[in-house]
């Protein structure tokens, strides 16, 4: 089924792909070629930037959730053996202390429907039954609407392109995965070590790195937008850790990393 015919989805995905290629065509005279990565990348910087009073709401809440740290390990010391009353305590501290458990997900559930809209105009390839333009805009070879691992696996034309992208995108979200957790294992430091399930601790040291493969599933375009995302979080967070916090919420912890 064609998305692009379905009431008022479709009227999004074909405004986002068409109002793209309309950027995309303005821009093309002065940046040629890379007219629709530079447009992708401007349109995630936009929505990033608009998205930033919940970012700041975000910190906020991790620094106050550092502030009730101890109360929360002295909780969970007291009622392990009581998971009911231990949610109900926790969730009472939160309320006294004014901390929303949810504020860390405003930014995320904000950027779904945009990242789902920009990945239907994606792979959509036809609009209300006409040619879908995005589909055609390739970087190095490869098409704005085929994943960068379908492109190395079809070996085509494309392969030796999708090779050079892959690897800058795998290195820019390696270096960015590696910068999130040096930054979390420094913040964790001073802190009371929270009791993980067997194998949890694992996962979390690997968390930060786990936007490599959806970058490598997903449509080249859509991979863009979560590259220049991510890079965008790596720097966003520190800064405003900086800004934002307390000394009693950098207290817990050695200072600021």
């Amino acid at each position: 089924m064609d998305p692009s015919t379905l009431p008022l989805i479709g009227l999004l995905i074909t405004a986002a792909a068409r109002g793209i290629d309309a950027l995309i065509g303005m821009l093309d005279p002065l940046t040629g070629i890379a007219s629709a990565p530079l447009v992708i990348a401007a349109i995630t910087l936009v929505v990033r930037a608009a998205l930033i009073p919940l970012d700041v709401r975000m910190v906020r809440a991790e620094g106050a959730r550092r502030r009730l740290a101890p109360q929360l390990a002295a909780l969970r010391t007291r009622w392990k053996k009581r998971p009911e009353e231990l949610q109900k305590r926790t969730m009472q501290l939160y309320r006294d202390a004014g901390v929303s458990p949810l504020a860390g997900m405003g930014s995320m559930l904000a950027q779904a429907p945009i990242v789902s809209v920009l990945y239907l105009a994606l792979i959509t390839g036809t609009l209300a039954g006409e040619a879908n333009p995005l589909v055609g805009y390739t970087l190095a070879g490869v098409s704005f609407a085929q994943p960068l691992a379908g492109a190395v696996i079809s070996g085509g034309a494309a392969t030796v392109g999708a090779l050079i992208v892959g690897g800058v995108v795998v290195v820019a979200l390696a270096v960015a995965g590696r910068a999130q957790r040096r930054t979390m294992l420094a913040l964790q430091r001073g802190l009371p070590a929270p009791e993980l399930p067997a194998g949890m601790a694992a996962m979390l040291g690997v968390l930060p790195f786990v936007t490599i493969i959806p970058a490598l599933l997903v449509p080249l375009g859509a991979a863009i937008y979560l590259v220049v995302s991510t890079l965008w979080s790596t720097i966003e967070r520190p800064a405003l850790r900086r800004i934002l916090w307390s000394d009693d919420e950098w207290r817990p912890g050695t200072g600021a990393p």
